[in-house]
């Protein structure tokens, strides 16, 4: 667990990036002979040939755990980030706290991961948040790692074009809905008081409104939040959880919001 200090490097060295041993046609093979064997219910033709897709892109292994089938859909896991960007001989990845939007107290952490793909590359960043609010109950207690995680993920899917979100970024699927949960994370606005019924774009819009807050700059803040190259492509629940992160930043420090969506004026998304 790294304090809230200094920024520090992962660095992907020799020993980490292994040695391919198997053609693709070998590893395809295998990837296709453990998903049925792990997910026999679930396995149809669509799937065997993204799973194949996949594997001949980025060479990813099932049996090591770089891809999860969830709600009929592939997740590449931090484990198979991590692996695929060993095998492009990553240089290294830094990760930072923002202290100034950390509140240690109340177990809320942000942090921004760069990730450097070659010598001369100036980076690709990723930013990733967790409090309470928005990880499963089973990881209460480590929102730190959980916010390094997200940011290491989102920097790493931007480097090398993987589209689809890492598992670490949604809540399981296997755990039952917890009632008391959904009500923190998703309470009425307090605005007016009947926020429950509405659609997700009317409390971004209300929150928006409220605070007088640019759309074009929360439109950018939210892609970069969800981990996302573009906002249609992230799911409900990331959605929601910015809406939600959104309100409360809003309600207790609107001008530390302001000036983190002003960090994203002129900016090019995907490169530092």
């Amino acid at each position: 667990m790294t304090s809230l200090c200094h920024p520090f490097i992962i660095r992907l060295d020799d020993t980490n990036r292994g040695v391919l041993v198997r053609s693709k046609c070998d590893l395809a093979r295998e990837n296709s002979s453990g998903a049925k064997h792990k997910w026999p219910a679930q396995m149809n033709r669509a799937l065997m040939k993204t799973l194949c897709l996949l594997t001949k892109s980025h060479q990813f292994s099932v049996a090591c755990g770089d891809l999860l089938l969830l709600e009929s859909g592939w997740y590449v896991t931090h484990t198979g980030l991590i692996r695929l960007a060993a095998r492009r001989r990553c240089q290294g990845i830094q990760v930072q706290p923002i202290t100034e939007f950390s509140d240690t107290r109340n177990g809320r952490y942000v942090f921004k991961a760069t990730v450097y793909k070659s010598r001369t590359c100036q980076g690709f960043v990723g930013y990733g948040d967790a409090d309470p609010s928005n990880v499963s109950f089973l990881v209460h207690g480590a929102e730190m790692r959980v916010a390094e995680t997200r940011a290491v993920n989102r920097a790493l899917r931007k480097a090398y074009g993987i589209g689809i979100c890492s598992v670490e970024e949604i809540r399981s699927l296997t755990e039952p809905p917890q009632p008391s949960q959904e009500s923190k994370k998703l309470p009425p606005q307090p605005a007016n008081g009947n926020g429950g019924d509405r659609t997700v774009r009317d409390r971004l819009c209300q929150v928006i409104r409220q605070h007088q807050l640019d759309p074009n700059l929360v439109k950018a803040y939210a892609t970069d939040f969800c981990g996302v190259k573009a906002l249609r492509e992230a799911t409900r629940e990331q959605v929601e959880s910015f809406v939600q992160h959104l309100s409360n930043w809003a309600e207790t420090d609107r001008n530390a919001l302001l000036c983190q969506l002003n960090s994203y004026l002129g900016q090019k998304e995907g490169a530092a």
